[in-house]
């Protein structure tokens, strides 16, 4: 019995799919489930079943989830206590939504390392709202920015930016296609809902590795792509792309930072998140650049279980 193992099945249990877990830890499906599978086979036990609403714990699993919950933080804090022994710089985990990690996680991370006087490791990785929880309760990321997650238990999520979401394309026309990153795959996200506003059914909805892809294939007469203001503007001065109206934006939305609760929560993660509030951190949310190439955002955040 692994920590990868026990991994495995807690973002499963706690996710509900195999499916989300792997996209949650960045990698493949078959990792996940052989995982899974030696865990069951050395447990006895199922563990999980597949039901008509997702993954079911049996009584075993169960009474498996919080002491496996347990372990994997405790492996958390293990890698970390080593990695302070051996006088190795502190690791920064930062999650974020598609266009946070885009475009200001990693301007973020950056200005934070060069006026900290810690020795600051910083990595961002782009998950969807819903596993932010998961990935925070069990030590796997240190700082979620995104949607709003103070209805959950033990997490503290404070808003740190307010933007307008519109729509960008280079002319209105009825019935073009909807052009989004992958967040508009997520149901819980803001684009989604403003597509489900908007009533645009799934046959015109086209989904991009990330923003600037959308907003390249826009500004190309592919469709209409949605947008945050602030960070298209400079596409649309240019004369690339212009506003289009619609019945539903612009629409007001707001980053929140989301940690653990301060009892709980790593020093290094509420340094963040008070720097978070300083006016050299505001204008990079506001301000971040041309975005970071995705090479750079993949997220190595989950090192701790699967290495």
């Amino acid at each position: 019995m692994t920590l990868t193992q026990l991994g495995a099945f807690v973002l499963v249990a706690r996710l509900g799919s195999v499916k989300e877990a792997a996209r949650a830890l960045n990698v493949s499906e078959p990792a996940v489930s052989q995982a899974l599978a030696a865990l069951r086979q050395h447990l006895d036990d199922p563990l999980l079943v597949r039901g008509r609403d997702g993954m079911t714990l049996t009584e075993g699993g169960a009474r498996l989830l919080p002491i496996a919950s347990q372990m994997v933080v405790l492996g958390a804090e293990a890698e970390g206590a080593v990695r302070a022994a051996r006088g190795a710089p502190e690791a920064l985990r930062i999650v974020a939504v598609p266009a946070l990690a885009e475009f200001v996680a990693t301007p973020l991370l950056d200005a934070f390392a060069a006026r900290s006087s810690r020795d600051v490791e910083g990595t961002a990785g782009v998950v969807a709202g819903r596993e932010m929880p998961v990935l925070l309760h069990n030590r796997l990321a240190d700082v979620a920015l995104g949607p709003r997650l103070a209805d959950e238990p033990g997490l503290v999520s404070e808003p740190v930016f307010r933007a307008s979401l519109v729509a960008v394309g280079t002319r209105a026309a009825p019935r073009q296609h909807w052009l989004v990153d992958p967040s508009g795959t997520d149901p819980c996200s803001e684009t989604s809902l403003l597509l489900r506003r908007l009533k645009v059914p799934e046959d015109r909805i086209r989904v991009y590795p990330n923003q600037t892809a959308a907003w390249a294939a826009a500004a190309d007469g592919d469709g209409l792509a949605v947008a945050l203001a602030h960070l298209v503007a400079p596409r649309v001065q240019r004369g690339e792309l212009r506003v289009i109206a619609t019945p539903a934006t612009p629409v007001e939305v707001r980053w929140h930072a989301t940690t653990l609760a301060p009892d709980r929560r790593p020093p290094l993660a509420g340094a963040f998140r008070r720097f978070l509030a300083t006016a050299d951190a505001l204008h990079i949310m506001r301000s971040p650049g041309s975005g970071v190439p995705p090479s750079r955002f993949r997220p190595p955040v989950y090192v701790t279980i699967w290495s």
